[in-house]
């Protein structure tokens, strides 16, 4: 290896004169375009987790097939969420000379522009972001206004249970669906932080920890718990809570309609490097009708990007 690459001038060759000022500052700026390719440069994400509370984790292998058979795994979910620090582009230095490269500022969320704000940390919110970085405060949460709505129930109890903003809406939807020809029924709804700890202390028993994880949601981490979430079956009751639920009439109906309604599919297709979540195409959310739509609009398939928070792949 060279330890000592400068160029010597020839003995027999003439002084040269100093370099212009314009030569050094071409000099400078290729250094500094230089510098902040490099830091451009992505990291691999951690891997996703499978199902939420409860679900059969069969789904984690579906969706891990698909994922492998797409050419290019997580192609989309990959890249941090919007306005995560990790995903902003360094900036170059404004002085090459002294001043080391700085990041840019995180850009506004996507729903910034929406014409009512909500909070994204108090559980009765609409838009109350739930996942494995962001807990429920407090963990027990119980919503006040529980209500059974008036749709077809193939469960009963507590899971029969909606929270009233939530239960209204599903109303208007499963009968939008019923006049369309497709049949829905309410497969799981309200889940109590002691019906959580059950179920996932259950896998923990069965499987282990690090297992549990990928098929069952920690107590207080689950959207169930929050009143705004429920799945949903098709009315023949084919594919509950399996992969092949995707291809159902009623999931392929509230993939196309749900926005119109305040829900959102909230575990995507291949976005479960954002989500913690493989896919779930049975798992509705509310967050009302001009989120949704707007969402639906634009694109953006997961909640993280949409209020500009960091990618919740695992529990830290």
């Amino acid at each position: 290896m060279c330890h000592d690459c400068s160029p010597q001038a020839p003995a027999q060759a003439p002084p040269q004169p100093p370099p212009s000022r314009r030569s050094v500052a071409k000099l400078l700026v290729a250094g500094a375009g230089l510098s902040a390719l490099a830091a451009c440069t992505p990291d691999s994400p951690p891997p996703g987790t499978s199902a939420t509370g409860g679900t059969d984790p069969a789904s984690a292998t579906g969706s891990g097939s698909a994922r492998a058979a797409s050419g290019s795994p997580s192609a989309s979910a990959s890249a941090p969420a919007s306005g995560s620090p990790s995903g902003a582009a360094s900036a170059p230095p404004s002085s090459p000379a002294t001043s080391p490269p700085t990041a840019a500022p995180a850009p506004p969320s996507a729903a910034s522009r929406l014409s009512k704000q909500y909070s994204l940390t108090n559980p009765a919110s609409p838009w109350l972001v739930v996942n494995k970085h962001r807990p429920l405060k407090p963990a027990n949460y119980v919503p006040a206004d529980l209500v059974q709505p008036r749709i077809a129930l193939a469960v009963s109890g507590e899971a029969a249970l909606l929270n009233r903003t939530t239960a209204a809406a599903a109303e208007r939807m499963f009968a939008a669906a019923a006049a369309a020809g497709v049949t829905m029924t309410l497969a799981s709804g309200y889940r109590s932080y002691a019906t959580q700890t059950t179920t996932y202390n259950g896998y923990v028993s069965a499987r282990g920890r690090a297992a549990a994880d990928t098929a069952s949601a920690r107590p207080g981490y689950s959207e169930h718990q929050t009143g705004w979430a429920f799945d949903i079956g098709d009315g023949g009751g084919a594919c509950s809570f399996q992969p092949c639920f995707a291809e159902q009439p009623a999931a392929v109906w509230a993939k196309a309609n749900a926005h119109r309604f305040g829900f959102v599919v909230r575990y995507p297709w291949m976005l479960h490097p954002i989500t913690g979540y493989y896919y779930e195409s049975w798992h509705l959310r509310y967050i009302g009708t001009e989120a949704a739509t707007d969402m639906k609009k634009r694109g953006i398939g997961t909640l993280e990007e949409y209020f500009g928070l960091k990618a919740a792949p695992g529990y830290p």
